[in-house]
């Protein structure tokens, strides 16, 4: 009997799978698809065991799928540019494209380390010109289309750095290189991409998506295009001839509880109304104080609130009442129109504010059951729709037939409109950094904004540039870069010096992989044709607004463009849990990662694998665990123990014999074997195909490697053929989760042809793996309203089909509109119906 040693086999397999290209599909419609995909991961430092749970989950998918007989594409590649090789490059004296290049081949040689089975032919590296020369050429189109545009906008601004700085790299309001610098807010020109054309479209196709994708991630997805449907009204200001300003609110019917205008500190009418009042001096110290404070959306409703009145008024549009106009710190110009009325009693940030600053809180909605609101009661702004009070004619109105009356109300008395607005705001993609794609544009004093014509694409990074962090962006150091000849008029000209955000490598990238090296085009459409959508793709949970939505906005863009012939790019999401250790993410900062090198050598490969499927479902947070994984290893050498103990007696059985004698005929042993190992097969196949608990079914596998050494010695009662069955049965299922071991194993029992890569996953016999009877009681919103008789260990879903087809049942629901079926196997379905 030969010892375990995980190291040996990994080596040995992982060459015979390069030798026989295992991993590699290329398109054949005569076979059926499947596209399983990581998220694109980026090269920073040495791989943890956080980083492999993705991978190891996606692996997973892959083997089964093959062993299923699809016809899999499984590629990887690197997420190249961005700000963190950057800064390396400012920090170590060093270039980016050696800081990248040498931590790809680091993830590169553990990714090969840990068997996953990646068509590697179809590599991308998006720092390289021949991927990012077709980022260049998409901006290119949606120029042409209006799609991309420049304009001057906010931007986060260190003074002691004289940079814009991403979003990522303020921290608590300061510069993430001088904590005790105060980030400010500045205007340049920049560039955008009109992402706000697709809003409505981007939300209505998310509901093709629900049943596929998280419902959280669907739910951030809506809640970040926000859609909202309100009244836009005009209120004039008084004294200022001809002056108005605009406010957008999906609740007019509390327009008569406004106390107050509150403009953001941007507002551009602001200068104007400042003019000439008592205390202006002051007045714009306080503006320019409040532009200078970075105040992002998402620290509005923790920030303090902080504003000041400006000295003038507007009137009140539908009862001509004058209120006071105050900038407010909590009012941002890139939402609705830059101003909000302040209505206290009935949002719970104007009660904030108004508290805070003495304003009236009148109260306009009174509750339409209950107590009534009083203004010496009223601890908390009352936000719920009810009966109007105190609004003049409307007073009596619901408040949703009072939204509806007023808002035709304004359109006929010419001060208003009914709109529909977004959240969302266009992509603004320039970086006034070095290390990421050029922007292919043009400036020439006669000519004006020209692009770069396509077939001088692509424009590439100069190899050397100032990497001193400070000032506009590197490349514009670089006079060969910058200065060229205008393709229209043959003058003198200069090159954009931005380059785009690197969110715009990642929106497309899916689609290269099916054509990778296409140096014509940025795909063949046939080959997206048949390989596009994603039929499955993973990642973490931290993706699901900005990287999600782009790749859905980019998908939208190529469809007109002609170049697919689908809306959405991702048929299912799966959004895994992270790798915690003492509780906290593993991270390199915080100090507390497992590298992935150093567990393969201690323990193997196929333990971390096997680890990170069974400590916790995939969707959950897992808690790294020494223990744990060292009980993953004895499992293994177990089956090791176990396969090669009983291999030389299997001898004689010709590989892949089913033992093919009936139950009746069968020993108490066999029988005992082979009912456990098909009820297994049957459990775990569910696990596969549609639960994706991974963690069960390696503790399947667990429990039927005891059953079988609980029946040892199988010689006596068991004929060879039914261990044949058994051993090959429960390696076929170890395969996906274990690999290398899989195939030392599958050898070991005679197998000498084809790898387990493409073996066919078996099949259960139902005569077998059938389970005792269970009787189960069916709820409707939570009242029994049945009960059925199943076998004990059906899965959800088949549960939820037999018990929605129980006739009793499905009489009950007919015409009625089912929500949610909530199933807890063996025990329980309850049918939720609106």
């Amino acid at each position: 009997m030969t010892e375990y040693d995980p190291q040996a086999i990994e080596r040995k397999w992982q060459a015979r799978w390069n030798a026989d290209r295992a991993f590699e599909a290329d398109a054949d419609p005569a076979k059926p698809k499947y596209y399983v995909l990581e998220m694109l991961p980026y090269p920073s430092g040495t791989m943890h065991m956080g980083h492999m749970r993705n991978y190891t989950i996606g692996d997973v998918v892959a083997r089964y799928k093959r062993m299923c007989g699809f016809h899999v594409m499984h590629p990887m590649g690197w997420d190249a540019f961005g700000l963190p090789a950057e800064n390396a490059a400012i920090e170590r004296g060093i270039h980016p494209r050696e800081w990248t290049n040498t931590n790809i081949e680091s993830f590169k040689r553990v990714l090969h380390r840990f068997g996953f089975s990646y068509d590697w032919r179809r590599e991308i590296s998006t720092c390289e010109p021949e991927y990012y020369r077709w980022n260049q050429w998409f901006f290119l189109r949606m120029l042409e289309r209006g799609i991309a545009y420049r304009k001057r906008s906010r931007v986060n601004w260190c003074p002691k750095c004289q940079t814009v700085l991403a979003n990522e790299q303020v921290v608590n309001g300061c510069c993430w290189r001088h904590e005790d610098t105060q980030v400010e807010t500045k205007e340049i020109e920049q560039w955008f991409l009109r992402i706000t054309k697709y809003a409505d479209e981007l939300l209505r196709s998310l509901d093709q998506l629900e049943g596929e994708w998280p419902e959280r991630v669907i739910a951030m997805q809506r809640n970040w295009i926000g859609k909202s449907q309100g009244t836009r009204a005009r209120f004039a200001v008084d004294g200022l001839e001809g002056a108005s300003i605009e406010v957008f609110t999906t609740r007019v019917d509390t327009i008569y509880g406004a106390s107050a205008l509150i403009l953001a500190p941007e507002h551009p009418l602001l200068s104007r109304l400042v003019a000439g009042v008592e205390g202006q001096a002051e007045i714009e110290e306080n503006v320019q104080r409040l532009q200078k404070r970075l105040t992002r959306a998402a620290d509005i409703a923790t920030a303090e609130k902080e504003g000041f009145f400006v000295g003038r008024y507007v009137v009140n549009p539908f009862n001509g009442e004058k209120i006071p106009i105050w900038v407010g710190n909590f009012v941002l110009m890139e939402y609705g129109t830059g101003a909000v009325m302040c209505v206290p009693a009935h949002d719970e940030r104007d009660f904030e504010f108004a508290t805070k600053y003495g304003l009236a809180i009148p109260i306009v909605v009174q509750p339409a059951e209950g107590k009534e609101l009083t203004p010496e009661t009223l601890r908390a702004a009352f936000t719920e729709y009810g009966r109007s009070v105190n609004s003049g004619p409307y007073t009596g109105f619901s408040s949703e037939k009072a939204i509806e009356i007023m808002t035709a109300d304004a359109v006929s008395r010419g001060f208003g409109k009914g709109e529909i607005i977004f959240r969302l705001k266009d992509w603004g993609i320039s970086r006034q950094r070095y290390w990421g794609t050029p922007i292919p544009v043009l400036y020439c004093e006669r000519c004006g904004m020209i692009p770069v014509p396509d077939e001088d694409l692509p424009v590439v990074l100069p190899p050397m540039a100032k990497f001193s962090g400070v000032g506009q962006s590197p490349l514009a150091s670089v006079p060969e870069f910058v200065d060229v000849k205008c393709p229209k008029c043959g003058g003198a000209a200069r090159r954009e010096t931005d380059t785009m955000d690197t969110f715009i490598d990642s929106s497309w990238y899916f689609y290269r992989y099916a054509d990778a090296h296409n140096d014509k085009a940025p795909f063949d459409p046939a080959l997206v044709r048949y390989w596009l959508p994603v039929d499955q793709y993973i990642g973490g949970i931290v993706h699901a607004i900005l990287h999600l939505l782009y790749t859905r906005f980019f998908c939208k863009v190529m469809r007109d463009l002609g170049l697919v012939n689908h809306g959405e790019p991702v048929k299912r999401l799966f959004t895994q849990g992270l790798v915690l250790k003492g509780g906290t993410a593993m991270s390199k900062s915080k100090g507390n990662v497992v590298g992935a090198e150093e567990m393969a050598e201690k323990y193997g490969c196929d333990t971390g694998r096997l680890y990170t499927l069974f400590a916790a479902p995939p969707e959950k947070d897992l808690e790294w665990s020494e223990q744990a994984i060292e009980g993953c290893s004895r499992f293994l050498q177990r089956m090791h123990r176990l396969v090669s103990r009983h291999a030389e007696s299997l001898g004689g059985v010709p590989a892949g014999t089913r033992f093919d004698v009936s139950l009746g005929s069968a020993t108490p042993k066999e029988k005992a074997l082979l009912r456990k190992t098909h009820q297994v097969l049957r459990r775990v196949t569910n696990d596969f195909e549609i639960r994706w608990h991974f963690n069960s079914a390696t503790a399947l596998l667990m429990e039927m490697v005891n059953e079988i050494h609980a029946q040892e010695p199988l010689e006596e009662g068991a004929r060879p053929a039914v261990a044949r069955e058994v051993f090959e049965l429960l390696i076929l299922m170890l395969a996906p989760m274990a690999p290398h071991l899989a195939e030392e194993l599958w050898e070991m029992l005679g197998h000498t042809g084809e790898t387990l890569a493409h073996a066919p996953w078996p099949k259960f016999a139902p005569e077998l793996a059938a389970e005792d009877q269970v009787e189960v009681p069916v709820q409707i919103n939570g009242r029994v309203r049945g009960k059925i008789q199943v076998e004990s260990g059906l899965f959800e879903e088949e549960l939820k089909k037999r018990a929605l087809s129980e006739p009793k049942i499905a009489k009950l629901l007919d015409g009625l509109r089912v929500i949610k079926v909530i199933v807890v196997p063996d025990k329980l379905v309850n049918v939720v119906v609106g």
